[in-house]
């Protein structure tokens, strides 16, 4: 059905009760690639039983462990086929680090809808509290619904991705792994699209790509582990936007500027001629 922006705009979504445990910060931690040297100590910091470091992505993942059936996208107002839908942007606000369990609330409401004519992109913030209130962390999100625009609404800013006009400071080979999708999907996102080659297929890809969150989640940890010594405790703010897929198998370089306690980098597939995956990608240590 059509958008009713009226409705989505004016809906606070049911808040939702999540919970998490060690373990699951570190499957989602093995999801992303951690672990790779055993040996490594900073890569034990992600893995170590009870107290792992958390990486602020888990934040996109804490309310989906134990899902067994693909996403839908219905809310009020709200209601489209989930082969429209693209994920355009996420980005994880923390005032603390997060803790390696706990359990929390999360409230959901939609804060822009933009017309672009033949699309929608709809943002949404969540925010997470401790059962007595505290502030946990805050996610804001965009996605890019195919089909949905033309209802007359705002178009939206236009919005810049260019990276610095001067070499990297800093270049990180990021390899993925070829069952990477296949692990990282234990985390809750069950689409099709990273698992099923006759669905991907039908898409329009040669295989399953890589979920976008996890190449989201891969970039923050390859930035924390070369800019921040590997300390996930040193982000305090971490997005990007996602600009093309990834495929399990290829290795994707991260190009890392540094700007004082700000980081900026954009992510690119070299076997395709650095074709950009994500761009826009901001991390600002605490």
């Amino acid at each position: 059905m059509p958008i009713d922006v009226d409705v989505a705009l004016g809906a606070q979504l049911e808040p939702v009760e999540l919970s998490w445990a060690s373990s699951d910060v570190q499957l989602y931690h093995l999801g992303l690639g951690a672990g790779a040297d055993p040996m490594d100590p900073r890569e034990l910091r992600y893995l170590v039983d009870a107290t792992p470091q958390v990486l602020p992505t888990f934040a996109t993942v804490a309310a989906t462990f134990g899902a067994t059936e693909p996403p839908t996208v219905q809310f009020p107002g709200i209601d489209i086929e989930l082969s429209k839908v693209l994920h355009a942007s996420e980005r994880v606000e923390a005032p603390a680090p997060l803790p390696p369990s706990g359990s929390a609330r999360a409230i959901t409401r939609f804060t822009d809808i933009w017309d672009k004519g033949k699309a929608a992109v709809i943002w949404s913030e969540t925010t997470v509290t401790t059962p007595d209130g505290a502030h946990l962390w805050t996610q804001k999100r965009s996605i890019f619904a195919r089909g949905e625009g033309g209802f007359g609404g705002e178009r939206g800013p236009s919005m810049s991705d260019a990276p610095p006009q001067r070499a990297p400071d800093v270049e990180v080979a990021m390899p993925i792994l070829p069952q990477q999708a296949l692990l990282y999907r234990l985390c809750g996102d069950r689409n099709p699209l990273h698992s099923d080659p006759e669905f991907a297929a039908a898409a329009g890809f040669p295989q399953p790509i890589l979920h976008g969150l996890c190449t989201y989640g891969m970039t923050c940890k390859a930035i924390t582990d070369a800019v921040l010594d590997g300390d996930a405790a040193a982000v305090a703010a971490y997005g990007a936007r996602f600009a093309g897929v990834a495929f399990p198998g290829e290795t994707l370089t991260v190009n890392i500027w540094k700007d004082d306690d700000r980081v900026v980098a954009s992510v690119v597939a070299p076997s395709r001629d650095n074709a950009v995956v994500l761009s826009g990608v901001e991390l600002i240590a605490a």
